[in-house]
């Protein structure tokens, strides 16, 4: 193989891949891409055995073939170079990496070793809006556990109904679930049949990434085991999780009949300065509720006690309920609205925070008090 290409096309498809290898792998080829040379351009491969990525980019092509690089190494090599032309070509004693005066010999593993992921059959079920499934993301996959041992927590559930899209994660002990109709998403759904998969933790952040970059609406494939998310030309495969994710719609409370509304930054502001002396183990505030007035408060043994009073339209009987700090602040830093909702019952019951005036969108979060 001989190539040349420019150092930005190179770099800015690498940096897409640094996600998806691992660098504590028991399968070393896992952490190598495979770099594909023919015609007029490079094509791209790297994946876990769970998300894979295929990727392409333009090129000069001498000699077409096929060979593996270390990902995260050729990655730093190729941003430490200057914005040139790049010379990859295979000989025997290895990989010459070269640019101006720069010269290198990288190692390769056997192009054979790379496993071969699934192929799309290229028909799309649905047409998802790039925006739309951004912010969806941006909006639940916080809320994803990251160790649980019930394996069906550590993704996200994607619905497709005739008239909605719908995500939601859970971690057990708070849950984040948007729905975005159907029109404003202007998805090609499949008729009235609705569609429920799993998507892995790290595909949502696989995801986000992608739909960072470009414009441009996503095409959407469900395989027999897998799920294809054509993105501006870049393929995202994901490994489906097979389980039975939990019955969502029950956690959602129904009998909240007590209200507070907040300034979106006062209440952030507030929650931040006060969790500075919470125990850093339970992270646990207190919101202590009375008429007009709410009073955000921590204490600590190791460190102290703190209290901050928000003034707020509230005549209802007094309450105290306590959040975990952080997962208040999660949702703070993904709502938009300048106002959210606190919705609960009493000190033991699920409460529901929404974000007030949103347009085009209905966003729950539901999170469970504290027994300190």
């Amino acid at each position: 193989m001989e190539l040349v290409v420019r150092k930005a096309d190179l770099l800015r498809e690498l940096q897409l891949f640094q996600g998806i290898v691992e660098r504590k792998n028991t399968i070393p080829i896992l952490a190598n891409v495979l770099i594909d040379a023919n015609g007029e351009e490079v094509k791209l491969l790297a994946t876990d055995l769970e998300v894979g990525l295929r990727s392409r980019c333009p090129a000069s092509v001498t000699k077409s073939g096929s060979l593996t690089l270390p990902a995260k190494k050729l990655y730093e090599i190729i941003k430490a170079l200057p914005d040139t032309d790049i010379r990859i070509e295979e000989n025997k004693n290895g990989v010459k990496v070269a640019a101006d005066r720069f010269d290198s010999r990288m190692q390769t593993l056997p192009r054979e070793d790379f496993p071969t992921l699934p192929e799309g059959t290229g028909e799309y079920t649905a047409t998802l809006p790039r925006d739309v499934l951004k912010h969806m993301v941006a909006k639940t996959q916080f809320a994803i556990t990251g160790e649980d041992t019930r394996y069906f927590l550590n993704g996200a559930l994607f619905i497709q109904a005739a008239d909605s899209m719908s995500l939601v994660a859970t971690d057990g002990h708070r849950l984040a679930l948007i729905t975005v109709p159907r029109e404003k998403a202007k998805g090609k759904g499949k008729g009235s049949e609705e569609e429920r998969v799993i998507l892995p933790r790290k595909t949502l952040l696989e995801l986000s990434k992608l739909l960072s970059e470009g414009d441009g609406d996503i095409r959407y494939e469900r395989g027999e085991n897998h799920l294809f998310f054509d993105i501006a030309g870049r393929l995202l495969i994901s490994r489906m999780i097979d389980g039975q994710f939990p019955a969502f719609e029950r956690v959602i409370p129904k009998s909240n009949d007590k209200r507070i509304e907040f300034d979106r930054d006062r209440l952030t502001s507030a929650v931040k300065r006060v969790a500075l002396l919470s125990n850093e183990r339970s992270r646990a505030v207190k919101f202590q509720i009375d008429k007009g007035k709410v009073e955000i408060a921590s204490s600590s043994p190791e460190f102290g006690e703190a209290k901050e009073l928000i003034v707020v339209e509230y005549d209802g009987p007094p309450v105290t309920i306590c959040f975990n700090a952080q997962y208040v602040l999660d949702f703070l830093s993904v709502v938009e609205t300048d106002s959210v909702g606190l919705e609960f019952k009493d000190e033991m019951s699920q409460a529901v925070m929404k974000p007030v005036g949103a347009e085009g969108y209905d966003y729950t979060y539901v999170i469970m008090p504290m027994r300190v």
